[in-house]
């Protein structure tokens, strides 16, 4: 796809979904143990709960499951008895969730300091502007890709309203690629840590352990991932590595 039609397209479901995790709102008590959460780029009932993340200044180890993906789909089925996404591990409350209303006011109880915003609090209006936002990305980040498993999950910083980490989100879950979700939305606490570690406030930024390769700007991520861990289409991947869903 060119490169700024992608933009723009992306640019566009950041307005439609009306800024939905663009910024930290008032935080709660923090979970002592990584949040993990099994969804797909693409739906748009994932996008409610990615976008609380993203409020709560929650870390989660993303876990992508798009459609025909055979890497973390059976875990779901296994965990929960179906495949339906999105699906929440809390391992601090024992609790384990499909629905996203329910996710979501589940987060915002445990983690937060008051209810969900507007634009995920009212159903019908949350449910309308995640579908407008799919919508205005058909196809991307919801079919499984060939792809290598890396040994270990990457990490990226990101704040799901950002237009430039949403291609890169979904070249990640296209590619099955685990990944430790670290949220900087504006006038996030977790920032300056983020800018220490960095060196500047750019997002996206992904670091790839497997690698030591750290890179910023979206266009060489997605370059970066597709020459590290995709495969050429007819070509079969090799088998997963053991780790690589970051320890299961």
């Amino acid at each position: 796809m060119n490169r700024t039609l992608d933009v723009l397209g992306s640019f566009a479901a950041t307005v439609a979904s009306g800024a939905a995790g663009l910024a930290a709102g008032p935080l709660g008590p923090r979970p002592a143990e990584l949040l993990r959460l099994y969804e797909f780029e693409a739906c748009p009932f994932c996008r409610k709960v990615r976008a609380a993340l993203t409020t709560l200044d929650l870390e989660a180890l993303i876990l992508p499951c798009p459609k025909g993906g055979r890497r973390f789909r059976p875990e779901v089925r296994e965990r929960g008895g179906r495949e339906q996404f999105p699906f929440l591990v809390d391992p601090n409350t024992g609790k384990s969730m499909y629905e996203s209303d329910e996710i979501v006011a589940a987060l915002f109880a445990q983690y937060g300091a008051g209810p969900p915003p507007p634009v995920l609090r009212i159903r019908p209006v949350a449910n309308a502007t995640a579908m407008l936002a799919s919508a205005l990305r058909p196809g991307r980040g919801l079919q499984a890709r060939p792809s290598r498993a890396p040994e270990k999950p990457l990490e990226l910083y990101s704040f799901e309203a950002s237009p430039y980490c949403r291609i890169v989100r979904e070249v990640l879950c296209e590619l099955e690629l685990p990944y430790h979700l670290y949220n900087v939305g504006k006038g996030s606490p977790s920032r300056d840590a983020f800018v220490k570690r960095s060196g500047r406030m750019q997002v996206p930024w992904l670091v790839d352990p497997n690698t030591r390769t750290s890179l910023f700007e979206s266009a060489d991520i997605v370059r970066y991932l597709e020459q590290t861990y995709g495969v050429e289409e007819g070509r079969p991947a090799p088998p997963d590595r053991p780790g690589a869903d970051g320890g299961r």
